[in-house]
C-alpha cells in the first residue's frame, strides 16, 4: 500500500472513478504512511484519522450511488496550519493561537472540500508563516526527508515534506516571499505561486493586498494544475479576484516547446549572491530548454526597487495583521515577527507611496522585458537546504546576510513583480540535496508557466527521485 501513496493525484482520482480503489483504501494507506514516516520528519502536526475515515466512507457511499463525483473525490489532504479549517485546530505555529479552532473553513479550504478532498489534518509552519524555515514553539522543527539534519524550507514546509514522503498527494500552501516555492525546491516537489487574485482569499482583513497568495503544491506539475483548477476562480467576497474560471487549469499542459523564448539568469542579473551548487543547476536547466528547441538567452530584467517594495509592503502588512498581538502580548511573538511589525509601525505615508511608485515602475520594466521572452528561469533559493539547527543561513556564497529573509531574495524579488512563478524539481547537489528551478511568466500568464514547467519535468524526470528509504 505504500506504493499507492506515490501515485499521482490524477492517477488516484482515475482509479477511484473506475471503482478500482475506494476512498477508504486511499485514505487508510496515507494514514498508515503518516504513521510510518511522520515521526522522523514532523510534517503533519495535527491528525484527525477518525474524521478522515468517516469522510472517506461518505465519499464511497456517494460513489456507490452512481452520482457524478467531484474532481478531487477521495483525495486526502492535511491543510497548511495557517489556513483556517472548520472544527480543526489551526495554530499558525504561534503560542497565541495554540488552542484556536475556527468555526468555518476559509475560502481555499472550502473550495477543496467542496471538490471532494478528505481532510486528514494540518501541516507544520513557521510561527505566523514568517520565514522560510519551518519551526515553531508548539510543534518543533520539520525535517528534510532527503537529509533530516537539513531544513525543509517554509513556510509551507510541512506541506512540501508531506508530499515528498507520500503522506498526501496534494497540498494547499501560501506564498508571500517564497513560501510555496522555497519548500518545493528544498523537497523536490512542485510549488506554484499563481498570479495575485487567481486564488481569492476570504475572509481577509486586508482584502486589497496582492503581495501574498494561496496556491497549490504537488509532486507533479499536472497535479498542481489539477488542484489549481479547484482553488482558482472568481468570488464576490474578494475585491481582487480574477474573473477567469478555474476550469482553465484542468486542460492538458502538453505543448510544442520549439521556439519558446526563454531567458535565464543564475543570479538575477548579479542582484543576489547564489551558491555555486544552485547556480549550476539553473545553468543545466537552461540547457534542457535549449535541447527542447527553445530560443534560450542569458538575460534578466532590472529588479531595481523590488527589495524596497517587498520589505516596505511586507512590514506594513505585518503591522496591520499582528499589531494587536504586538500591543497585547509582545513577549509571545517570535522576535522576527515582532521586529517586522515594529518596522511597519514606523512607516510613514511617504514611505508607502515610494514603495507603490517603485512597484509600478517595476511592473512596467518587467512588462517590457517579457515583450521579448515567454518565460524566465531563475534560482528558487540562493542556497540548498541548510542546517536545520540554524534560524537562517547567515552567509550565502561568502556574503553576509542582513536578516532572516535576506537569503530569500531570489524568491521575494519575484513576489514584488506580481508575476506567476513556479518551483519545479531540477537537480541535486553532489551531496544529494534537492534544488528547484524557478520559472517566472508574464503578468497573469499562469497557464504558460505551467506548460513550460510540465515540459521541463517530462524532459528531466527529476521529481521521480524519492527521499532515501521511500
Amino acid at each position: 500500500m505504500a506504493d499507492l501513496c506515490f501515485l499521482t493525484a490524477l492517477e488516484l482520482r482515475a482509479a477511484m472513478g473506475r471503482r478500482e480503489l475506494s476512498a477508504r483504501e486511499v485514505v487508510q494507506a496515507h494514514l498508515e504512511q503518516i504513521d510510518r514516516v511522520n515521526p522522523a520528519v514532523n510534517a503533519v502536526v495535527t491528525l484527525v484519522a477518525d474524521r478522515a475515515m468517516a469522510e472517506a466512507a461518505a465519499a464511497d457511499e456517494l460513489a456507490a450511488s452512481g452520482a457524478d463525483l467531484p474532481p478531487l473525490h477521495g483525495l486526502p489532504v492535511a491543510h497548511k496550519d495557517v489556513h483556517e479549517t472548520g472544527g480543526l485546530l489551526t495554530t499558525y505555529g504561534s503560542p497565541l493561537l495554540a488552542d484556536y479552532v475556527p468555526d468555518r473553513d476559509e475560502l481555499v479550504i472550502e473550495r477543496m472540500r467542496a471538490a471532494g478532498v478528505i481532510t486528514i489534518g494540518k501541516t507544520n509552519v513557521p510561527e505566523f508563516a514568517a520565514g522560510s524555515h519551518t519551526f515553531n514553539p508548539i510543534f518543533g522543527t520539520t525535517r528534510n526527508p532527503y537529509d533530516p539534519a537539513r531544513s525543509a524550507g517554509g513556510s509551507s514546509g510541512g506541506a512540501a515534506v508531506a508530499l515528498a514522503c507520500g503522506m498526501q498527494p496534494l497540498a494547499d500552501g501560501s506564498d508571500l516571499g517564497g513560501s510555496l516555492r522555497n519548500p518545493a525546491s528544498f523537497n523536490n516537489v512542485v510549488g506554484f505561486r499563481p498570479s495575485p487574485g487567481r486564488v481569492p482569499k476570504w475572509p481577509a482583513r486586508l482584502g486589497w493586498t496582492t503581495l501574498n497568495t494561496a496556491g497549490p503544491m504537488a509532486r507533479t506539475v499536472a497535479d498542481a494544475a489539477f488542484l489549481l483548477s479547484v482553488m482558482a476562480g472568481p468570488d464576490p467576497r474578494s475585491p481582487v479576484a480574477l474573473a477567469d474560471p478555474g476550469a482553465r487549469f484542468a486542460a492538458p499542459l502538453d505543448r510544442d516547446m520549439r521556439g519558446l523564448r526563454v531567458a535565464w539568469s543564475p543570479d538575477l542579473g548579479g542582484t543576489v549572491p547564489v551558491e555555486s551548487e544552485v547556480a549550476a543547476v539553473v545553468a543545466a536547466s537552461a540547457d534542457v530548454f535549449d535541447r527542447m528547441g527553445c530560443a534560450v538567452t542569458e538575460d534578466c530584467p532590472d529588479f531595481t526597487g523590488a527589495d524596497e517594495v517587498f520589505r516596505t509592503l511586507r512590514a506594513w502588512q505585518f503591522e496591520a495583521t499582528y499589531g494587536g498581538y504586538l500591543d497585547a502580548s509582545p513577549e509571545k511573538l517570535k522576535d522576527s515577527v515582532r521586529r517586522n511589525a515594529e518596522i511597519g509601525r514606523g512607516l510613514t505615508g511617504p514611505d508607502l507611496a515610494r514603495a507603490e511608485i517603485a512597484r509600478t515602475e517595476l511592473f512596467h520594466r518587467i512588462r517590457a522585458f517579457f515583450a521579448a521572452y515567454d518565460v524566465l528561469l531563475l534560482p528558487v533559493s540562493q542556497v540548498p537546504p541548510f542546517d536545520a539547527g540554524l534560524e537562517y543561513p547567515t552567509r550565502v556564497a561568502g556574503v553576509p546576510m542582513a536578516d532572516y529573509i535576506d537569503w530569500m531574495r531570489s524568491a521575494y524579488l519575484v513576489s514584488a513583480t506580481g508575476c506567476p512563478a513556479l518551483s519545479v524539481p531540477a537537480g541535486f547537489t553532489p551531496g544529494g540535496l534537492p534544488v528547484g528551478l524557478q520559472i517566472v511568466g508574464p503578468h497573469r500568464c499562469d497557464f504558460q508557466v505551467l506548460q513550460a514547467a510540465h515540459a521541463f519535468e517530462q524532459a528531466t524526470r527529476t521529481g521521480h527521485r524519492r527521499p532515501p528509504g521511500l
